[in-house]
């Protein structure tokens, strides 16, 4: 496999020039500088390159392995790239320090973890996992809760898990039938099985805290009888030290399809006496805290699609420029090439730059809003800034991943038959990316999200909102000189997504048909509003790129933004624009078709 390089470059391009560092003004980043920031993406790029990436390979080949006693060990050498990781305090980045965590914006810790995630999936999902887990604990947990539990999970001594789908329950959380029964002393014991749980059990911290939602024998049924549970591996005492083994235990690991390195438990909670848990938040409220959980974890799972992406991109291109066959038109020169030099070839590689640099800066620019949701001074500001960052949320998750799984098949395109055989890498980054687009809530859920809580909720005016941004760019590109053309795809594109947004809001409202409206249209409304906002974010490097080369810079890298911008806008954001037929066509196929009828 190719070795991987973290795109350090590109993410200060969109720190820097594009987001020109907002978030380092913000209250409680006084002590954050540029040079800082710089530093730490640096770092992290060691950390990613020189410590996670050697094991990406081997890691798929080996695999995770069940013992006997329940424990599971993981491929040779993560448990010490895991502690590498927490030991160098990777694991707070972007936790406050009143938490014990660096106290850095949110959108520092996205790039840091684009890095990790391109170096080696697999192992980057135990701290995606716990970075949810301390979200969840902090906005939901009790004072108690927190004292015990937060430092170590900040620290990465400990790892948190995310305990959510049954058997019968996958998407449909209001089917969980795992029991919580109260103790006296305050606690729950729990009864049930969770399935799909990542890195559920395993060696690499000491210990593991388990979300876990379930039923308190009293609870209605449906979503409003779900509460949420802490229910730890070991055991902690009232003086943090560790106790006797929780009944929790790993029943089986998953066989799948790719990111093999990180063990899918099935997780048996109280075949004894009962796991002891402890509830988190209000009762009843299980999902609304889960959420918030859920939440980080959707963006950091499309920041995720994009770290394959760039590996896949890195990989193809590197193949590219190596593997000689054919030979150049005659008007080039002729002779034989590497395939790099075929302008199919070139497509390819052209198409997954592009969309990868696109991708990245709308995950960052999702984060940005987070940051300003949390730490802006005027309640008014952090207001639309969280309304933002909710409508792009299900977008960043959804288009991502999709994109990340396309990215990944054309890189393996990019290699012949090469890209089918194993030993390349190539398909292993197609195989781990997969998962991306089902885990977290799948796409459709997610396109279900955006079309119709969201934008129902508050009748548009968020994605409206930026909209406004988007044709502002444009208006801006047709003003510069040379990017016209930019600025008038963009347009189109803006007056697209306008159009049927004011087609699923009213259609989605009807009182009769609204439902069947949102699950027709959702999808490739989501996919045009990926396209919209993605090519936006290219006009933006398109501007950035000239301002800097007006400017005096001979940079070749703005030349290839420049490049990259333009593919974007006038190759790539044409095939989304198509969703608007899509969507105008209308939903009566879908409902006159019977998939028994046959």
């Amino acid at each position: 496999m190719t070795p991987y390089a973290a795109p350090v470059r590109d993410l200060r391009f969109v720190l820097e020039e594009l987001l020109e560092h907002g978030s380092l003004a913000l209250p409680g980043f006084e002590e954050a500088s540029p040079d800082l920031v710089e530093a730490v993406l640096e770092e992290a790029a060691k950390l990613a390159g020189d410590v996670w990436a050697p094991l990406n390979a081997s890691g798929d080949r080996q695999g995770c392995t069940r013992r006997q006693d329940g424990s599971v060990g993981v491929p040779d050498g993560f448990i010490e790239a895991y502690r590498a990781y927490a030991e160098g305090g990777w694991n707070g980045i972007g936790v406050s320090e009143a938490r014990g965590g660096q106290g850095l914006p949110e959108v520092v810790a996205s790039a840091v973890q684009e890095m990790l995630h391109g170096a080696n999936m697999a192992l980057g999902l135990c701290p995606m996992l716990t970075a949810g887990a301390i979200e969840a604990l902090a906005h939901h947990g009790s004072e108690e809760l927190q004292a015990r539990y937060l430092p170590k999970l900040v620290e990465g001594t400990w790892t948190g898990t995310m305990n959510l789908t049954e058997p019968q329950a996958g998407s449909d959380l209001s089917k969980v039938r795992t029991r919580a029964v109260p103790q006296e002393d305050g606690s729950y014991r729990l009864f049930g099985q969770k399935i799909y749980i990542t890195w559920g059990e395993h060696d690499a911290a000491e210990n593991i805290l388990h979300l876990v939602l379930a039923r308190t024998p009293d609870a209605p049924e449906g979503n409003k009888g779900i509460s949420l549970f802490l229910v730890p591996k070991y055991l902690v005492g009232e003086d943090g030290a560790l106790g006797e083994r929780n009944d929790v235990t790993c029943a089986s690991i998953e066989h799948k399809l790719g990111i093999h390195g990180s063990p899918t438990c099935t997780l048996a909670f109280g075949e004894h006496a009962g796991a002891i848990g402890y509830l988190v938040g209000e009762p009843g409220r299980g999902l609304n805290h889960m959420f918030t959980m859920m939440n980080e974890a959707r963006h950091k799972v499309g920041v995720q699609g994009i770290g394959v992406a760039e590996r896949a991109c890195q990989h193809a291109f590197a193949y590219a420029l190596d593997r000689v066959q054919g030979k150049r038109p005659a008007h080039r020169g002729g002779g034989e090439c590497p395939i790099g030099d075929h302008l199919d070839v070139r497509r390819m590689l052209l198409s997954m730059r592009a969309r990868t640099d696109a991708l990245r800066a709308l995950a960052l620019t999702c984060a940005a809003q987070l940051d300003v949701a949390r730490h802006a001074a005027e309640e008014g500001e952090r207001q639309a800034a969280q309304a933002r960052a909710e409508v792009l949320i299900p977008v960043v998750k959804a288009f991502s991943t999709d994109q990340a799984v396309e990215i990944a098949s054309l890189g393996v395109q990019v290699h012949g038959g090469m890209g089918f055989i194993e030993e390349t890498g190539a398909a292993q980054l197609l195989r781990d990316a997969r998962i991306a687009p089902i885990y977290e809530g799948t796409n459709g859920i997610q396109a279900l999200d955006l079309a119709g809580r969201k934008l129902q909720r508050d009748g548009g005016r968020a994605l409206g909102g930026l909209i406004d941004e988007v044709e502002g760019t444009a208006r801006a590109l047709c003003a510069a000189p040379g990017l016209a053309p930019l600025g008038e795809a963009l347009a189109a594109g803006a007056a697209d997504l306008t159009a049927v947004l004011a087609v699923l809001l009213e259609q989605g409202g009807d009182p009769e048909r609204g439902p069947d409206a949102v699950q027709a249209y959702a999808t490739p409304f989501l996919s045009l509003a990926g396209h919209v906002l993605c090519a936006w974010q290219m006009g933006r490097s398109a501007l950035a790129a000239t301002a800097a080369r007006e400017a005096g810079s001979d940079d070749p890298f703005y030349q290839a933004k420049l490049a990259s911008a333009d593919f974007a806008l006038r190759q790539w954001l044409p095939v989304g624009r198509a969703q608007r037929a899509v969507i105008e066509a209308g939903m009566e196929s879908l409902v006159a078709f019977a998939p028994g009828a046959r």
